[in-house]
This record gives C-alpha cells, structure tokens and sequence, in this order.
C-alpha cells in the first residue's frame, strides 16, 4: 500500500521490486558480512574466512561465486605456487559502501550493543 502515487513528492510504503532484490541478496546469511569485510581493500580466501567467522569455506566459496556473477566481487587468481585467489570489489559492490556506512550507524543508534562496535571502515 502506498500513501500516494510515487513522484508526487511522499514516501512509498511499498516494498518494491528493487529493494526486494537487494534485500533477497543481503538478507542471505554471509553475503553482507562479505562485502563488509571487502569494504577494507582486496583479500585473499583465507583472510575473508578469518573475517567472516563461522563461515565454511563451502559456503565462502559459494557466495563469492555468487557475488562475482553478480558483478559485485571480482576474482583473480594469483600464480603460486601457492596458487592463492584474490577477491576485491567491483565498482557495482564498492557503490554499496555509502548504504553499508548509513547501516552501521543505524545499528549504532537503535540496536543493543552487541559487539565491538563499528569498524573505523564504516566511518565517515
């Protein structure tokens, strides 16, 4: 249900098909903890498990196989040996940090403390 007919200047109540989409994506478990921790920079498989903890590496594998079809993570594989896979944003996740800082300081002001805080990345 809308207040009225969008563009005559209020808010519509509705979800839309858009927000479904993002919320379809970064409601998956680990698909927000992902893109938060590329937020930093570039990193390597195992530094994304370490930054992800609980994730298995299945499914590390999985939703970043998942991200890059998306065109938001980019994979390279760098020469070994070891072989060893680097992920970094692409321009379309990078597009998501202004969303990602808004979030963490939502959580800030209306959630329970429940962790460490907000990571400085997130800090404008």
């Amino acid at each position: 249900m809308s207040e009225s007919t969008p563009g005559e200047g209020t808010i519509c109540t509705e979800p839309t098909a858009d927000i479904t989409r993002v919320f379809q994506l970064l409601g998956k478990r680990w698909t927000g903890l992902i893109l938060a921790a590329l937020m930093n920079g570039p990193g390597h498989f195992t530094e994304l498990r370490r930054a992800v903890p609980g994730i298995s590496e299945r499914m590390l594998s999985g939703r970043l196989s998942e991200l890059g079809a998306l065109g938001l993570v980019a994979r390279r594989v760098e020469d070994g040996p070891p072989l060893r896979v680097h992920y970094t944003l692409t321009e379309a996740g990078a597009a998501l940090r202004p969303a990602m800082v808004e979030l963490t300081r939502w959580a800030e002001g209306h959630l329970p403390q429940g962790g460490s805080g907000c990571p400085e990345e997130f800090r404008d």
